[in-house]
């Protein structure tokens, strides 16, 4: 065993007792608490004050949109903070009600708040065409070159591994 090795030899032999100490003081097995830990007691949803909670929210955001032209009503930028406002509100008082959210009564009521401020804010269909015949040619056939190039290369290789050794 000449002198090289039997360096690398003590490293390697140091490197695994070290990293058997350490991970040995950073285990956790000594202060592990394997006792079960008693299920949360969750408290039943409140419909109904949710509803009344929902509303109040929704008020306040009818409130904030009459601020705002309502030409600019299907522009985000205009009024993207009151609708931030008005989702956590939504969320806030879901969670005060012990609910949890995004529910179906608070997706129902936002979705009615859409239908009143965002109604007509859906935009005209776009109509998709086909590219060009010579570019759909182009495209198609790239990848499949591609492909077969790869595919040479690799066959190529495999013939000449005894020189790329």
């Amino acid at each position: 065993m000449d002198a090289n090795e039997s360096v690398v030899l003590k490293l390697f032999v140091v490197g695994v007792l070290i990293n058997a100490l350490a991970v040995r003081e950073l285990s956790a097995s000594d202060s592990l608490n394997t006792d079960p830990t008693p299920p949360r007691v969750r408290k039943a949803c409140n419909e109904s004050r949710l509803q009344w909670e929902v509303e109040v929210c929704g008020e306040d955001f009818k409130q904030d949109m009459t601020h705002i032209d309502p030409q600019y009503w299907c522009n985000l930028t205009h009024f993207i903070s009151e609708y931030y406002l008005f989702t956590l509100c939504t969320e806030t008082k879901s969670h005060n009600v012990n609910c949890y959210w995004p529910n179906p009564l608070v997706e129902s009521y936002i979705i009615r708040i859409h239908k009143h401020f965002f109604s007509n804010c859906t935009l005209e269909q776009v109509v998709w065409i086909d590219p060009p015949e010579d570019t759909l040619t182009v495209l198609i056939l790239i990848p499949v070159f591609l492909t077969l190039a790869m595919i040479a290369l690799v066959v190529w290789c495999s013939k000449r591994s005894d020189i790329l050794a």
